[in-house]
């Protein structure tokens, strides 16, 4: 063996220790144990959630999670402080108002390379989920639930007014009228809340009657289109024929609780509200749910969460196998099973309906065929707020509905204008 060849071989063999040796650093570093930050807004949601973490760390004993909850009101304030100072949560929730803010910011990871390994599969859940979390053409968000609308009502009230609990049959007159006379102000009963919301609210009201929030192509507000009127004046009637509590004593008390003491015989609810209104002593048995009532045409409004990894978290490989697990079956068996929300994964929403047999929870899924996407956009906090403020002077009655949708029309159509959508 020439002297050049020799060194050449020795060379080579010291280069594949090297290389050897940084391998096993490098899975060392991987094997290392580490905390994660897993962020979130519902309480309600936690048992499950420590469920899947506690199955979670059965197959990954060096990582552990920490969830953190911060109440919806100041999720994404709180969300948005922590990541411009550099402490944002490894893995948080998403929604779709707020998800085109982060995305097109930099701010969420981008999930593709998760996509084309195999380690998620976007096709386990429903494609209008899939979409609602995709900006240019990219996944950002793995769907967790998703939720329609329904007319959750008191059993115990109806009986007593002798009104036949509602079913698919009804229509916007019939509820009219059933409101009327399930309302009792000597017992100081109201037939159903009229509060100012919208995913529970004119966001189903408005495409029954005809109308739409926000254009196919973002592009347009929809709120000043007599149709949507009309979807906008559905609730302000019932508040007008006192059907319904007044916006200041909804604000004081919330519908729910309302709903909750007996004093309320009907609300537009989601079907997150299964989990709530079965850990209640008195609506565990005396309330029951069906589907919403028609209008021109039927629709409820279908939106979903989905986990969103931070781009910027010191752990990445760690936090997208807790995300993947997260999006997998054997977490949506848990959430389904716990009566949680309704799991966003295929095939597994029959658990949820399951959970609670004492409800017709299959009236959401029943939903499905007609329901339509959440409407947002990527400046949808800035146009909502300008709903919002607006829509507390129409349910107060400083404005008509109509003087109202004209006015949000014309600050969203500028807003939209403005800004990419």
């Amino acid at each position: 063996m020439t002297k050049k060849l020799f060194f050449l071989c020795n060379f080579i063999v010291l280069l594949s220790l090297v290389l050897t040796g940084c391998g096993a650093n490098a899975q060392s570093s991987q094997n290392q144990p580490v905390t994660l930050r897993y962020a979130i807004w519902d309480q309600n949601q936690v048992p499950a959630l420590q469920q899947m973490v506690t199955a979670f760390k059965k197959t990954h004993p060096n990582i552990s999670v920490d969830i953190e909850v911060t109440p919806f009101a100041q999720y994404f304030t709180k969300l948005q402080t922590a990541i411009s100072g550099g402490s944002a949560p490894d893995v948080f929730w998403m929604n779709g108002p707020n998800f085109g803010t982060y995305a097109s910011n930099g701010v969420l990871m981008p999930l593709d390379n998760m996509i084309s390994s195999g380690q998620i599969n976007m096709s386990n859940y429903p494609a209008s989920l899939v979409s609602l979390y995709t900006y240019n053409g990219k996944q950002y968000a793995i769907p967790k639930d998703f939720d329609t609308v329904g007319l959750w009502y008191n059993k115990k009230l109806f009986d007593a007014a002798g009104v036949k609990y509602p079913d698919s049959s009804w229509n916007w007159n019939t509820l009219t009228q059933a409101a009327k006379k399930l309302t009792n102000p000597s017992k100081g009963v109201w037939g159903i809340a009229a509060p100012m919301v919208d995913q529970e609210g004119f966001y189903n009201t408005i495409p029954q009657a005809g109308g739409f929030v926000i254009s196919a192509n973002k592009k347009t507000s929809g709120f000043d289109n007599p149709a949507s009127i009309q979807g906008l004046q559905f609730w302000t009637n019932l508040i007008q024929d006192k059907s319904s509590p007044t916006l200041a004593q909804m604000t004081d008390t919330l519908p729910l609780s309302m709903f909750e003491s007996g004093k309320v015989a009907m609300m537009y609810g989601g079907s997150w509200d299964a989990l709530v209104l079965a850990q209640d002593g008195y609506t565990k048995t005396n309330v029951n749910v069906t589907v919403l009532p028609e209008g021109k045409t039927r629709a409820t409004v279908i939106h979903g969460q989905g986990i969103a990894i931070s781009a910027s978290t010191k752990h990445p490989q760690q936090a997208k196998e807790f995300a993947a697990f997260l999006g997998s079956k054997q977490a949506a068996n848990i959430l389904g099973e716990t009566g949680t929300v309704i799991p966003a994964f295929n095939g597994t929403q029959q658990n949820w309906v399951k959970a609670f047999p004492q409800y017709d929870l299959q009236s959401f899924l029943d939903e499905l065929p007609y329901a339509i996407p959440y409407p947002t956009s990527i400046n949808a906090p800035e146009w909502q707020n300008v709903q919002n403020t607006v829509l507390n002077k129409v349910w107060a009655g400083q404005m008509p509905p109509a003087q109202g949708g004209q006015q949000i029309a014309t600050q969203m159509n500028q807003i939209l204008a403005s800004g990419q959508n």
